[in-house]
């Protein structure tokens, strides 16, 4: 049985904003799915949807066996939650925010405080336990926020977008718990903006635009429907405008970036110093020049026309209000 199944997913915001519109998506148990899109592309609306937090407006939803309407509180039991917004309370520390969520999920006070200290060593917060929360660095707070949602000994573990903001040494720590939570069984939902994210964790990954899902499958399928490399460009003078004019002759181009000309060329390195002399004899000085493999990148250029960081941003504002009326910041 799947760990997750989604057919024709919608949610709609007043003023006929659909923020999620008509997603069907399936997760096998033990994998880890990665979510990836913009800012306001749906995935932290889908998420809240599939957590019982907000109920849908059309489509319907399944998670660890269970309906996310019908059976909410079941599916609650069944899953762990570390949503983008930590509700951690400064005040407590990371022990007794631990002891609280033990005792929220029904353990008993040998168990969870056994549980608790296991768990804040693992995520490597034996030595902040009797701090004040308020004292965390952000790394922190999401290792303890992640620490809080595994209590239980959850089958679905959903995470919204982990690593948003955090240092590179942080992110890469959570990188490796995740990884280890999967291999002792979890079924991981990720959502994130980031590619290398996708890239490294995922066995298969959705691409979400605009409330509806481009692509779908691994990392290496989605990246071999690309199929070339593509050639960056950065002039040290002249026009943009010009250089993807002569560039267009040697391949199809892609939006621009960060000021450098893209283009795919099917031959790859062959094609290089071809271009390099046109843009040359146009008088277009070249300052840089990069052959890129295809990337996750690439393949949501080609499933959007535009690059992921180039999204809307912000979703639709949405009260956590859990299906069958009971709210909850954390499943």
């Amino acid at each position: 049985m799947p760990a997750i199944e989604v057919t024709g997913l919608e949610r709609e915001f007043e003023g006929g904003i659909r923020a999620v519109d008509g997603v069907d998506l399936e997760v096998a148990a033990g994998g880890i799915y990665a979510f990836l899109g913009p800012n306001g592309a749906g995935k932290t609306t889908t998420v809240r949807m599939l957590t019982t937090l907000l109920r849908p407006t059309g489509g319907s939803a399944r998670v660890a066996g269970h309906e996310v309407i019908a059976e909410a509180a079941a599916v609650r039991r069944s899953i762990g939650v570390a949503l983008q917004e930590a509700a951690l309370d400064p005040l407590m520390t990371g022990r007794e925010l631990i002891a609280l969520q033990a005792t929220l999920h029904g353990l008993g006070g040998g168990e969870g405080r056994r549980r608790g200290g296991a768990l804040l060593e693992r995520v490597g917060l034996s030595g902040a336990a009797d701090r004040r929360v308020g004292t965390y660095s952000g790394g922190m707070r999401r290792r303890l926020d992640l620490a809080a949602a595994l209590v239980h000994e959850p089958r679905v573990l959903f995470l919204d977008e982990p690593t948003t903001g955090l240092d590179p040494v942080s992110r890469k720590a959570i990188w490796e718990e995740v990884a280890a939570l999967n291999r002792e069984g979890a079924t991981v939902f990720l959502t994130t903006q980031y590619l290398e994210e996708a890239d490294r964790l995922a066995d298969r990954v959705g691409i979400i635009a605009r409330g509806r899902i481009v692509a779908e499958g691994t990392p290496g399928s989605l990246k071999a429907e690309v199929g070339h490399p593509h050639l960056e460009i950065g002039l040290a003078e002249g026009s943009i405008e010009r250089a993807e004019g002569i560039g267009a002759a040697f391949g199809r181009l892609q939006p621009a970036r960060d000021g450098k000309v893209l283009v795919e060329l099917e031959g790859g390195a062959t094609q290089v110093a071809r271009v390099v002399r046109a843009l040359d004899d146009a008088g277009l000085a070249v300052e840089s020049l990069e052959l890129v493999e295809p990337t996750l990148d690439d393949v949501f250029v080609a499933k959007t026309g535009e690059h992921i960081e180039a999204g809307a941003s912000g979703e639709p504002a949405a009260a956590p209000a859990a299906a069958d009326g009971e709210g909850s910041a954390r499943a």
